[in-house]
């Protein structure tokens, strides 16, 4: 059993509690409050003057795909060869022991939302996972798949499009997308049309069986079933609505795009990146359409960034929109709390912030009954700080993740 006391407790959703106390047995938060009681045996960490919020969570980063610090070379992210990659799958090339993890220990991060890059209209799955040190990525996943990568603007276009391949523009990205989903429709009904045949050939056979003596006939022959396509196949709970669809969107029109293609095929679907969403609020708003927003610490390093503001976070939230701040990075998830810091300088609410890092990251990929908040019964992690989350002079003093400290400096 582990035990925080004297500690200010930011629980996310249930309030602050002053002078507050959290017990945690068995990787999970056994009680939390003013006066916990505390078993003989428990380890104590005496939290007096300082604070204690969730672990934070980045709901759209590269780490452990993207090799920190070794190059393209080593890089795993993209596989650049076809624009519908659907069948990839994150959780086949993260490695769990690239230095990148570390950082985010330390820095307080220990759930991420974890995948393939942008270089194509559908990437592949993405995973969510624990930040937590471990050689086998097998022991720290949350949710796996946790959602299906998809991507419109410049970076399909210019990878495609050099080589005289589509897609080379907006068009091309659009059409080749819904040429993709099109075709995975197709094959779920070709998958629905073998299963009604089975179930007349299944009464064929039962006839047949009653009434062989009677009739010398051969016993009917089952159809054969559809060729297995894996790029179809992994469509298929994106079409039945059962899995997530990230699309990575900058400009308003890619997010009027995304919106319209989601909407056609009716699909399950938060924006990520969303650069531009505060020209579009009231859309937003109105079909109360989840973003993933960020980077907010940036360059403009390309021709649609040109508009990016630190202010889409404060604008978007303002008009009700539901927003996770994401990083886009690998190592770089560590300043996750300076890009919320960041929306509040810029009008964001330092409520909607820390949510935005917490509970609403945790909402959006699906795992908020595990993580995101400090309530009984979730997952023992926990970040302690040594003052106000959103003091620039705040430091991280403990990170436990299941229950288990982490990192202590």
């Amino acid at each position: 059993m582990l035990a925080v006391t004297n500690v200010k407790i930011l629980t996310i959703t249930k309030g602050v509690i002053e002078n507050g106390m959290v017990l945690i047995d068995s990787g999970k938060i056994k009680d939390v409050g003013k006066n916990v009681k505390i078993p003989k045996g428990a380890k104590i960490i005496n939290g007096k003057g300082k604070y204690l919020m969730p672990g934070m969570i980045d709901a759209h980063c590269h780490t452990g795909i993207f090799a920190d610090g070794v190059g393209w070379k080593e890089s795993d992210g993209n596989e650049m060869t076809d624009p519908i990659t659907p069948q990839l799958r994150a959780i086949d090339a993260i490695h769990p022991e690239d230095i990148a993890f570390q950082d985010l220990r330390e820095a307080g991060i220990t759930t991420i939302n974890t995948g393939p890059g942008s270089a194509n209209l559908i990437g592949g799955t993405f995973v969510c996972m624990k930040t937590k040190k471990t050689n086998s990525i097998e022991k720290v996943l949350i949710k796996s798949p946790s959602a299906m990568k998809m991507a419109l603007g410049e970076n399909p276009k210019s990878v495609y499009g050099p080589s005289k391949r589509m897609p080379s523009t907006r068009m091309g990205n659009a059409a080749v997308l819904r040429e993709a989903l099109v075709q995975a429709q197709e094959y779920i009904n070709s998958l629905k049309r073998y299963k009604e045949q089975m179930e007349q050939h299944k009464k064929k056979v039962s006839a047949w069986e009653k009434n062989k003596k009677k009739d010398k006939g051969e016993k009917p022959q089952p159809p054969a079933p559809p060729a297995r396509n894996l790029k179809h196949e992994a469509l298929i709970p994106v079409l039945e609505g059962k899995m997530r669809c990230m699309i990575h969107c900058h400009r308003a029109d890619d997010i009027i795009t995304a919106i319209r293609i989601a909407e056609e095929f009716k699909l399950y679907f938060s924006l990520e990146h969303c650069t531009e969403g505060y020209k579009v609020t009231d859309i937003l708003s109105k079909k109360k359409i989840p973003c993933v927003v960020g980077p907010i610490i940036f360059s403009r390093s390309k021709y649609e960034l040109r508009e990016m503001t630190p202010k889409n976070p404060a604008e978007l939230s303002k008009a009700g929109v539901k927003i996770a701040i994401q990083t886009d990075e690998m190592s770089a998830v560590k300043y996750m709390l300076l890009n919320a810091g960041l929306a509040v300088k810029y009008g964001m609410k330092e409520e909607e912030a820390l949510k935005a890092i917490t509970i609403y990251p945790a909402e959006i990929i699906g795992v908020e009954k595990r993580v995101g908040s400090i309530e009984k019964g979730k997952d023992g992690d926990l970040v302690l700080l040594s003052g106000y989350p959103f003091d620039y002079k705040t430091n991280v003093d403990v990170v436990i993740i299941d229950g288990e400290v982490e990192y202590s400096k």
